[in-house]
């Protein structure tokens, strides 16, 4: 598959860097972005700009994107006037973004009707794995296909097919996401306890991280973002609140009780009401330490 054209829609915080390491494998990459300022910034690194999803998907018959919300993977898929669907060259569709399987299913049944195959391919690592090229890449649909792109998508990270059946890359990701969001809630819970306490927070991380409560919050995002009240993860909470109620939503679906997930969906919420749709994950520990009257910050830190 290499040195061939590719399309990407989608280029922001997460989509931009995958963009870049498929340019830098070989492939031309025809890109296209609502905001003008994120397409700048990609075309820049050698991807070509189109002037639509629709253009994007006339140039290349293999089209990733990676968008914020499901509503938007919707339209930029679906729309007859300027969506994948009114392209003249698109065949595969490989959705990066988390839209939860029903979407992830009806943009399928969607693309199918005009001969494009859909494959479901969330990703988990943050801008950072972005970047360095090692997201959890979580793919479902058909495996022979899979196969045949696992060299594409390998560039971006490591393939784990998951099933055929569309949407079923979208649950994966949403248990991985809910997961996440329980590390760095309970995480804010014990740290601000340990600190009000009169403990070191850092001494108390590197204790957790040699036992059996280290976490994904405690291993990266507090010693790195929050200790050092940086809060730079890269990840908003509005985006980490949608991916939870989307979990949830699957959960009351398939009759499964989130008992847990409620509580970690009522502190991102709170975080989400309180700092703002893009506010950064890290801050969920922001509330906590507002109730308690202290900051998770350790005495060694620079003022």
């Amino acid at each position: 598959m290499a040195d061939r054209t590719l399309g990407f829609v989608g280029v922001g915080r997460m989509g931009s860097h995958m963009a870049r390491r498929l340019v830098s494998a070989g492939h031309r990459v025809v890109i296209y972005d609502a905001d003008p300022r994120a397409l700048q910034r990609a075309t820049a690194t050698g991807a070509d700009a189109a002037h639509s999803a629709a253009d994007v998907a006339s140039q290349a018959d293999i089209v990733m994107a990676s968008l914020p919300t499901p509503d938007i993977v919707k339209a930029v898929a679906l729309s007859a006037a300027d969506g994948l669907v009114a392209g003249t060259r698109i065949r595969t569709f490989i959705d990066l973004s988390t839209t939860g399987p029903r979407v992830a299913a009806e943009v399928a049944e969607g693309l199918r009707e005009k001969g494009i195959v859909a494959v479901d391919a969330p990703v988990s690592g943050g801008p950072s794995g972005a970047e360095k090229g090692t997201l959890a890449v979580m793919v479902s649909g058909p495996q022979a296909l899979s196969e045949e792109l696992l060299p594409l998508l390998s560039v971006i990270g490591k393939v784990f097919w998951v099933g055929e059946t569309a949407g079923l890359g979208q649950t994966m990701k949403l248990c991985n996401n809910l997961l996440s969001a329980a590390a760095i809630s309970i995480t804010s819970e014990a740290l601000v306890l340990g600190t009000k306490a009169g403990l070191d927070p850092a001494v108390m991380l590197d204790v957790i991280n040699a036992g059996s409560g280290r976490n994904t919050a405690t291993a990266d995002k507090f010693p790195r973002c929050v200790v050092p009240r940086t809060f730079d993860f890269g990840f908003a909470t509005g985006l980490l609140y949608k991916d939870v109620r989307l979990c949830l939503e699957e959960g009351e679906r398939l009759g499964v009780p989130m008992i847990v997930g409620n509580a970690v969906r009522q502190l991102v919420g709170i975080t989400k009401a309180l700092k703002g749709d893009d506010s950064d994950i890290t801050e969920i520990v922001k509330p906590v330490e507002h109730w308690a009257g202290t900051e998770v910050k350790s005495p060694k830190s620079p003022a």
